[in-house]
């Protein structure tokens, strides 16, 4: 007989599992076949039938040859005791095997299968009565083990999440680490949200918009909300501000915080802050500041500071270090009283004695009465900051006192020609109180502000030219920077019953006065009107605190007589302080001026949503973090922080922005990604701009020691026909590159570079770019600029040498600019090309050779070995470091990296060692570490991407870098692409010099994705 298979020597295991010990079954025949043997006699003297020398013994399922080894004749007598002692064996495990459970050890197993139901685990009484006991037992003793985790489980219901208290605490545990601001709910019902900057912002909607966005810019109106905006508070004596302050900027910039329009109240003011005497260089961002206007009779002033959250910090510190104001003082802890406080009881309340007797898994009913504290209140400001966080600061020398006011004021930009109408449609001026509610004393702030007859007749006058707005066709005619002051009823009374698109109004406006109207086009606000109530604090946290709650409105409206009709009168909580700021369009270049011209309404905190509903019933289009950088690439402004690389917030943005273009990169397949090295792009994730104004400085080092007009033109010529031949030729660098790489990478940076804000130099170079309209069809008026030669770039350029210039380039032909493309200076041969072929589209970059492509198809395969046994890694390291090549991965490379090594020297691997211990001792790593030393240079290559210390930056390619783009897109304003970057000012001046009048300030414009070249336009508006 054959051996048993695998599956039933299994199943022979199985069943012989629970006998006891007293019986067993050989594997081989004993006693005579399959008799088991239970002691030395079992059951007397037997012949039973010898079975072949292979038969297997024990049990075997299913027939056997030759009859499977049993017996052929039964046994001729037994003995009675032996076999009951044997059987009785057999029996206890039968009735083991039939009591014991199979998994769990639960009383329901003792139950026979077809009686078993999993409602008996909730209803024991549908158990047989001998296992209740049992059950209720077993019961009992799982509920004591863990009643929390009962409870829990009963709260994650939906139905009771979203219950209103519990869904306020948990959006209220949520804020504790980003800040929500108040139309959080709203955005994020709507659009993709990021967690930036300890905040929880709207980046784009999720539906498609964009088109339709800017229609609203241009046509209609855009709504944003800037809250995330932080505001800071200065108040002391005016020239003890003006004296701090003049430290921080300077006029060269253009008006500061003493401008005559900005100091008395009337405009708001922009300007860039920099660390405390450091002009030109370490500057800390754009802020705009608003001034309160001047009270008759003193000089104290109160001035408002708007900075974004990444400056705040930074711009804190400078501003208590120049009004010194060191002492901090601590906010007053409000003491919280408790519910046995309110309503002091001695009895027991009788919700706690039914809850002692309540039996144990029952569902708890809720009630009011048995909370133990209050409830909860939504956060209103900035949930993250501790109450014990000091927000204001003052100083006793100067008397200046600084307060934190983010998240205090409630900011909302409206952008479009017709964000006026979206305003006078949406808002309604405060109504006065009537005489008995001004006789009655009142904790709300309008009606003591009616009793006082000046304050009312400025209200008036507010109003009125409230009302002269919607005889203003268009938002960009009222004067940039303009303020007004107001009050006005709660929107929520005035809410359409339908979505309806704000138009202009042709009878509105006829009735306006046309004095009135040119008086405002031309001169703006009154300064009296500028005034409002909102720079009161108590005034602002009265009018918060005194909100009516949407759930009172709508029982209000509903005992309205006519359904649907406005409550009169009007609530004495109704009323909010608010002010309109002008916020100015384009105000740079001849093209499209004032687009995207619009307001702001500043709010006080819990208004929020108040005016948000009602406007976006106004039919406005909303927009987020995405659209406020077309908003700013459509105006040609710089957008902040992506367009400050001198500032500290945009080298953090660009240190975060390559990161996470980095990891986009590598979550692709590697067959997918672009390989930039072939593309010649050695950063297509960032922008080393301190490397390129280094290199430029060191170009017109290099052409002023060779003396001559024409040197820097032909230096520049000579380094692009000598890297053009090279390119297609060996595709190596030459010399002077890797010269210029090397003093690059072993000399640190002696200064860091500056971006020119200088308005009088801007001037002065925008006119030597010739400037031009959109794909250089004409050409625009300049004033009188002097002529452009040596003389004048070299004493431009010594003042501004070091320094970066923001630009726009507008494409002369087709394409679409991209992050980061490189803006080059074009050959003669291309402006030759250009003067011939109208529309040519532009020369082309020569394919480069990747020489890391090997190295890194070295690495894939030595990790796809088996890894060795240490012993044999000891053993390679001993022989590896008796050879005559260090490094053995260095070896097989016939072509190595020109910009790694000279032709004398071994090539070291990248990043390993700084480029000061660059030597031929220094190459020679240790016996032990040789081995790691090739892993970690492996490592760190990846497919497709230069890796660090970048080579020279101008002269890689065949053209000679100039900068880079920092915003680019097909425009629909211009109806070509346009791209917004910096290039470096030495090397832009070099470039004009050496083209001749008529193509002055043509450049070339590539992709990081392409090698097609595009022929641009430089224009620098000022």
């Amino acid at each position: 007989m054959n051996k048993m298979s695998g599956a039933k020597q299994r199943m022979r295991e199985k069943k012989l599992r629970n006998q006891p010990a007293s019986v067993q079954y050989p594997s081989s025949p004993q006693n005579g076949g399959e008799t088991p043997v239970s002691g030395p006699s079992d059951c007397g003297t037997s012949t039973p039938k010898q079975v072949g020398p292979n038969h297997q013994g024990g049990w075997v399922r299913g027939h056997q040859k030759d009859g499977g080894g049993y017996a052929d004749e039964m046994p001729l007598y037994i003995t009675a005791k032996a076999f009951a002692n044997a059987r009785a064996g057999e029996v206890a495990a039968m009735l083991k095997a039939v009591r014991k459970t199979t998994g769990s050890c639960h009383v329901f197993g003792a139950l026979p299968k077809h009686m078993r139901r999993r409602a008996m685990s909730h209803n024991t009484k549908r158990l047989p009565r001998r296992l209740r006991d049992v059950a209720n037992r077993m019961r009992e003793k799982s509920l004591k083990a863990g009643p929390k985790k009962k409870e829990q489980a009963k709260n994650k219901s939906r139905k009771a999440r979203r219950r209103h208290g519990n869904l306020l605490l948990e959006f209220n545990r949520r804020q504790r680490k980003n800040v929500w601001l108040e139309t959080h709910i709203w955005h994020a019902k709507r659009f993709h949200m990021l967690k930036k900057w300890a905040y929880c912002l709207g980046d784009r909607p999720t539906y498609k918009c964009y088109r339709a966005s800017y229609r609203a810019m241009s046509s209609h109106c855009l709504l944003q909300d800037l809250s995330y905006y932080c505001c800071l508070d200065l108040q002391g004596e005016e020239d003890q501000l003006l004296a701090s302050l003049s430290q921080l900027t300077s006029k060269e910039t253009g008006p500061t915080f003493a401008a005559a329009l900005s100091l008395s109240g009337r405009r708001q003011g922009n300007v860039v802050v920099y660390r405390a005497g450091q002009y030109p260089s370490q500057p800390l961002g754009p802020v705009t500041f608003l001034w309160r206007p001047r009270t008759q009779g003193s000089s104290h002033r109160q001035l408002w500071i708007w900075a974004h959250p990444t400056v705040k910090q930074d711009l804190l510190s400078e501003l208590q270090s120049v009004c010194q104001c060191c002492e901090a003082v601590i906010p007053p802890i409000a003491p919280v009283v408790t519910p046995a406080e309110l309503v002091p009881t001695l009895e027991p309340k009788p919700e706690n004695t039914l809850q002692a007797k309540r039996t144990p898994g029952t569902k708890r009913k809720r009630s009011s009465k048995d909370t133990d504290g209050p409830p909860p209140k939504k956060i209103l400001g900035d949930g993250t900051r501790p109450s014990t966080t000091p927000v204001t600061w003052k100083s006793r020398s100067t008397g200046i006192v600084i307060n934190d006011l983010t998240m205090d004021i409630v900011r909302f930009r409206l952008i479009g020609p017709q964000s006026h109408l979206v305003l006078t449609e949406t808002l309604e001026a405060a109504t006065d109180c009537d005489a008995v509610s001004q006789s009655q004393t009142s904790s709300l702030w309008w009606p003591e502000h009616c009793q006082d007859e000046s304050k009312m007749t400025l209200h008036r006058q507010q109003a009125d030219v409230f009302q002269i707005l919607k005889g203003i066709y268009s938002t960009g005619e009222v004067p940039s920077g303009t303020v007004l002051g107001l009050t006005v009823d709660d929107p929520r009374l005035t809410l359409p019953k339908k979505k309806a698109k704000a138009l202009p109004n042709i009878e509105q406006a006829q009735e306006v006065d046309e004095e009135k109207r040119k008086e405002l086009m031309l001169r703006g606000v009154p300064e009296h009107c500028c005034q409002s109530s909102l720079w009161d604090r108590s005034v602002r946290d009265n009018a918060t605190h005194n909100k009516i709650s949407d759930q009172e409105l709508n029982r209000m409206r509903s005992e309205v007589l006519v359904p649907g009709s406005r409550l009169k009168p009007t609530p004495l909580q109704g009323r909010v302080p608010v002010l309109l700021v002008h916020q100015p369009g384009k105000q740079v270049g001849q093209e499209m001026t004032s687009w995207g011209a619009g307001w702001d309404l500043l709010l006080p905190k819990g208004w929020g949503m108040a005016f948000w509903v009602p406007l976006v019933y106004r039919g406005v289009r909303i927009g987020g973090l995405k659209m406020s950088l077309k908003h700013s690439q459509n105006k040609g402004a710089a957008h902040f922080p992506h367009d400050y690389p001198d500032c500290p917030a945009g080298v953090r943005f660009q240190q975060e922005q390559e990161t996470e273009l980095l990891v986009k990169f590598k979550r692709r397949p590697p067959a997918k990604r672009t390989n930039y090295i072939k593309h010649g792009c050695l950063a297509p994730f960032r922008c080393p701009w301190q490397q390129l104004a280094e290199e430029w400085e060191l170009i017109t080092r290099e052409g002023g020691e060779e003396g001559g007009s024409s040197s820097s033109s032909s230096s520049l010529e000579r380094r692009g026909h000598s890297q053009a031949q090279t390119s297609m030729q060996t595709t190596t660098l030459t010399a002077d590159e890797v010269t210029s790489h090397r003093d690059v990478a072993n000399t640190p940076p002696q200064t860091s570079f500056t971006v020119l804000r200088n308005r009088k130099s801007l001037r002065l170079l925008s006119g030597w770019c010739r400037p031009t309209s959109s794909k250089g069809q004409r050409s625009l008026r300049t004033g009188e600029v002097p002529p452009l030669d040596r003389s004048s770039v070299t004493s431009f350029l010594s003042a501004h040498g070091n320094s970066l210039v923001w630009v726009r380039l507008s494409l002369l032909s087709k394409g679409k600019p991209e992050l980061h493309a490189l803006v080059c200076v074009p050959t003669q041969d291309d402006l030759t090309l250009q003067r011939k072929e109208t529309g040519c589209s532009g020369p082309q970059e020569p394919s480069h050779k990747d020489h890391f492509k090997s190295r890194v198809k070295r690495r894939k395969k030595g990790s796809k070995k088996a890894a060795p046994s240490s012993h044999q890694l000891e053993s390679k390291g001993s022989e590896h470091s008796s050879a005559s090549n260090p490094d053995p991965t260095q070896v097989s490379d016939p072509n190595p990296p020109p910009c790694l090594a000279r032709s004398s020297d071994p090539i070291p691997a990248p990043s390993i060692t700084p480029p000061s211990q660059t030597s031929a001792s220094s190459l020679t790593p240790p016996k032990g570490q040789e081995s790691s030393s090739s892993s970690s240079s492996s490592s760190d290559l990846t497919l497709g991407l230069w890796p660090d210390p970048l080579p020279s930056i101008t002269s890689h390619c065949s053209r000679v870098a100039l900068g880079w783009v920092t915003q680019g897109d097909f425009s629909l304003s211009a109806g070509c692409g346009e791209a917004l970057g910096f290039v470096s000012v030495t090397g832009l001046l070099n470039t004009l010099l050496s083209q001749p009048v008529d193509q002055r300030g043509t450049v070339l414009l590539r992709n990081p994705t392409s090698l097609q070249y595009r022929f641009a336009k430089i224009n620098i508006e000022v």
